[in-house]
């Protein structure tokens, strides 16, 4: 019988990545994504709830973590869920679920202008159609042109 483990987020990144790299020289990179869900309540409130993901993307795609996500960063995630268990120094069993992104089957895309990153924790957007402004004395947006060549993955 066939079996699925897959995991899909879009979410915040709530931190810096942290890199570290395998004995063989691999890069890994950790990360903590926030993903909120918004909704009204029966009494007419609105409520909303942050759930926090521990995410681990290993190789090429962790590189493109360390060079292009910080803080604030949105991005979409599909991997899967792992459950690591081990014993701390006080002899306590402890859990931690992670999404690992890692394997042909798996996908980081970072979400958003470049501006984005870092704009207070938000992922902010600052104009319309999710366009951020541009500053006084910038060069207006219609000289910015891009190819395939420039996108890292």
């Amino acid at each position: 019988m066939a079996s699925v483990n897959r995991v899909i987020l879009i979410g915040n990144l709530g931190r810096d990545p942290e890199i570290r790299y395998t004995q063989a020289g691999e890069p890994i990179a950790n990360f903590s994504l926030a993903t909120t869900e918004k909704w009204t309540g029966k009494d007419g409130t609105k409520q909303e709830r942050t759930e926090w993901h521990r995410v681990e993307v290993f190789g090429k795609t962790a590189q493109v973590v360390r060079d292009y996500c910080q803080k604030g960063k949105q991005v979409y995630i599909e991997g899967s869920i792992h459950y690591d268990e081990w014993t701390d120094k006080d002899g306590n069993k402890r859990n931690t679920t992670k999404i690992r992104v890692s394997g042909p089957q798996s996908r980081l895309v970072l979400l958003g202008s470049r501006g984005d990153a870092g704009s207070g924790g938000g992922g902010g957007r600052g104009g319309p159609g999710g366009q951020t402004e541009t500053p006084a004395g910038a060069p207006p947006a219609d000289d910015f042109q891009v190819s395939d060549d420039d996108v890292p993955f």
